[in-house]
């Protein structure tokens, strides 16, 4: 079994400067990949952003582009560096300097899964790795940098909305705090990947809706963010992290009996961040 490299769904007329995009909601298992694994098909789950497609599919109704991922997470991470490869995991692969993602085993092609369980017996070839890379990570990345091209070329600007979700369990370190526990995690990387007008204007969507929201912690932006976040260029990426708890039931990884609600509640946050950027035309770079 071949994987796309992604799903791309269109607006019937594009009229927004934003970009949605779901590097982690993949859920396209290959047989030959579930049977390596020592994990069975619940547990090797566990890291994919379920259902987060489903929750940002009305974008293209209101003319913004969403791309989504088509492998799993535990298969291909898209969003980390291609060159993020774990000698742990990968035959013949020689250990350059340090990397916390890649050494947690958590790089491009994932050891772990949640919670550090191992996915594979024994190790990979190269050649499979960059096989996976070559026909998923490049083809998506290539689509996702033409999206914001043409953004920018129609709207003098382009917005990246990189949505994912948390485990609950993620925001405890949060409430051991006493601080009142996020429903969203905004990451610009610390204001470097958006501007701040942007970024206010972002929080602002979710917070009308009702959310509580807060920035950067625990979650500030990995390699999407970092890599197409160029605010000077008038491109600006914004990772969006959505507690699951509020719509699914994690433990058997099912949408909640109010899921529909939720998504209803999202819809209108998307509709207010896809009109982003249409009231004004930025300034062109110096």
């Amino acid at each position: 079994m071949s994987i796309a490299p992604y799903y791309l769904s269109l607006p019937a007329a594009r009229a927004s400067c934003v970009v949605f995009a779901s590097p982690h909601s993949g859920s396209d298992y290959p047989p030959e990949f579930l049977r390596r694994s020592v994990l069975d098909r619940h547990a090797i789950r566990s890291s994919e952003d379920a259902f987060v497609d489903l929750l940002f599919e009305p974008a293209t109704g209101f003319g913004a582009p969403f791309l989504k991922a088509a492998a799993p997470r535990a298969y291909l991470d898209l969003n980390r560096a291609a060159d993020e490869l774990d000698p742990a995991l990968i035959g013949g692969l020689r250990r350059h300097g340090h990397n916390p993602r890649v050494a947690s085993g958590l790089g491009v092609i994932p050891r772990v899964v949640a919670n550090g369980r191992e996915i594979y017996r024994g190790k990979l070839a190269m050649a499979e790795a960059q096989a996976r890379i070559d026909t998923i990570w490049r083809p998506y990345h290539a689509r996702l940098q033409s999206l914001l091209d043409e953004a920018r070329a129609d709207f003098g600007q382009a917005l990246l909305i990189d949505c994912h979700s948390m485990p609950r369990e993620a925001l405890e370190s949060l409430s051991r705090s006493g601080a009142r526990r996020p429903d969203i995690v905004l990451g610009d990387r610390f204001g470097a990947s958006a501007s701040a007008e942007i970024m206010e204007e972002v929080e602002a969507a979710f917070a009308g809706a009702g959310f509580r929201v807060v920035r950067n912690t625990p979650f500030a932006g990995a390699y999407v963010t970092q890599a197409y976040g160029r605010p000077s260029r008038n491109q600006h990426a914004v990772q969006v992290e959505i507690d699951r708890s509020l719509y699914m039931d994690e433990s058997r990884i099912r949408p909640s009996s109010d899921f529909d609600g939720f998504r209803a509640a999202l819809r209108t946050v998307v509709a207010r961040i896809a009109v982003i950027g249409q009231t004004r035309m930025p300034m062109a770079a110096e």
